[in-house]
């Protein structure tokens, strides 16, 4: 009987986005985020005493030229080469835009497949194949698991590989490849990486996306870590999830139907990151806040919605070790606005047609000539939903629904006044 670990998506050092801008912001934890939960994925092998690990691709990010990232990731393989635990890599897109990768000369415990083809390594006191390959290149299109090799007879087969299957949301169409490839080989175990979000794709055989060990940003909720194998008697007899993250990104949405006024909102709001809280067993929390439901104050929520902010967040840091990412407003009128308004008026007419307005994307970017500028400067990686200036349709759909109910509160309240 033994056990291994497999990891992927290291992404050492990547920065945790959504919380910069923030006073309030644990900058120091942000900034070690990915290495502590490298550390505690090295704790959960010694303390586990398995035989090897198994990491799927992107253990760095990118084309990242600080080789203190490199000498810590060499350091940490170094404790395991003491506690006799092998190592085998199989690099990721990211990795093949690193420097890093092939600058630094990797421990003798460790083996890094090539990213030329297939190649097998066998641990005979173990009775293991272990077959993978690396990435060349980052945009690596073809699908290099047709020439992975049949499983080897009497030998527990793992492959070892970073891809995206036949695709994944949010996620680029690496190595592409299907189920039917993968159990056309024989294994017993695929490792993969490339995708963030944990899923066990087939458990005959096992086929396992462990997902990342530490979540960077709003879309990366959940428990993140690693997943630990058990064999006996040449079978695999366990697989379990170990989560590994040190702080935890969650989406919070609270439905506020039933509150009449804004305290209400508060306390429902308040019980609500508790139970967030509650789910993240000890760990600080990142939070983002939706307010949904048809309720009485839905005007007043998108009127106030910068003071509103401001008093939530102050709540959540009043909670303890959790701060707010951001506060989505997308609560409804309990009764149509035209049913609301009564009488045909001049206000009625002229808030009748800002909620008919079409707010189409382009025109919302154009609207700030700014934003289009830093657009042109920034890297494409910063240019999504996780990124400082998101783009996606469904974001700036978004944005045009906030602004036009800010508009219509505004316009409300000033009638309300009168």
């Amino acid at each position: 009987m033994f056990t291994f670990l497999h990891a992927a998506d290291i992404h050492l050092d990547s920065p945790l986005r959504g919380l910069e801008g923030y006073a309030d912001a644990p900058v120091a934890q942000l900034r070690q985020a990915t290495r502590r939960a490298f550390d505690n994925l090295i704790a959960l092998a010694i303390e586990e005493r398995v035989s090897f690990i198994l990491l799927a691709g992107d253990l760095y990010d990118g084309d990242w030229k600080d080789y203190h990232t490199g000498l810590f990731f060499i350091e940490r393989l170094s404790r395991l080469r003491k506690e006799n635990i092998q190592v085998f890599l199989a690099s990721g897109n990211h990795d093949a835009a690193s420097q890093i990768t092939k600058a630094l000369r990797l421990p003798d415990n460790v083996h890094l497949f090539s990213s030329k083809q297939p190649e097998t390594k066998t641990i005979e006191s173990l009775g293991v194949a272990v077959h993978g390959q690396g990435y060349h290149t980052r945009s690596l299109a073809e699908n290099i698991a047709r020439n992975y090799p049949q499983a080897l007879p009497h030998y527990l087969n793992i492959g070892l590989l970073h891809t995206s299957l036949t695709g994944r949301q949010d996620h680029e169409p690496y190595a592409p490849c299907s189920l039917d490839d993968l159990m056309a080989r024989g294994y017993d175990y695929w490792a993969l990486g490339h995708i963030h979000q944990r899923e066990e794709v087939s458990r005959f055989p096992w086929i396992v996306f462990p997902g990342n060990i530490q979540g960077r940003h709003i879309h990366e909720t959940g428990g993140k870590g690693a997943t630990l194998v058990r064999v006996e008697e040449g079978r695999i007899a366990a697989v379990e999830h170990r989560d590994l993250d040190v702080l935890r990104w969650a989406l919070c949405q609270v439905d506020l139907t039933a509150c009449s006024s804004v305290d209400l909102a508060i306390d429902a709001i308040r019980q609500a990151m508790e139970e967030q809280q509650a789910c993240a067993d000890g760990r600080p929390l990142a939070l983002r806040l939706q307010l949904t439901g048809k309720c009485p104050i839905h005007a007043e929520l998108h009127r106030k919605s910068v003071t509103l902010t401001e008093e939530f967040r102050a709540l959540a840091v009043g909670l303890g070790e959790m701060w707010l990412e951001k506060v989505v407003f997308t609560t409804q009128r309990p009764v149509p606005l035209a049913e609301s308004l009564g009488a045909e008026t001049p206000m009625a007419d002229l808030l009748q047609a800002i909620d008919r307005l079409d707010l189409q994307p382009a025109a919302l970017m154009e609207l700030v000539p700014e934003i289009r500028a830093l657009q042109s400067k920034l890297p494409p990686e910063l240019l999504h939903d996780g990124g400082l200036i998101p783009t996606s349709q469904d974001w700036t759909s978004s944005l045009g629904e906030e602004v036009k109910e800010m508009l219509i509160a505004r316009l409300l309240s000033q009638g309300e006044s009168r």
